[in-house]
């Protein structure tokens, strides 16, 4: 099911938008709902991310700066270090 949201863009911001969707052959509508749903891909993941690494660290699953460090300091070396794990 389909919904109507309406918004406001910059004239640049639209005739843009207009350019883009003359030379992909679609609606703008349609590039601009493609580009929403993007980022609300985008931010839901991001935020799940965060949150799942907040729930590491109030579990005390953690790596420490040094033992990192220590890894990235190793790459492209000879003796080169897997990551380090919990």
């Amino acid at each position: 099911m389909m919904e109507t949201l309406s918004i406001r863009l910059d004239a640049e911001t639209k005739k843009r938008l207009d350019q883009l969707a003359e030379r992909a052959n679609q609606s703008s509508s349609l590039l601009a709902a493609e580009a929403i749903a993007a980022y609300v891909d985008s931010e839901e993941w991001q935020i799940a991310e965060i949150e799942a690494g907040i729930a590491d660290l109030d579990a005390g699953r953690t790596i420490s700066h040094e033992r990192v460090s220590e890894w990235l300091r190793s790459w492209g070396k000879p003796g080169e270090l897997p990551p380090p794990k919990l």
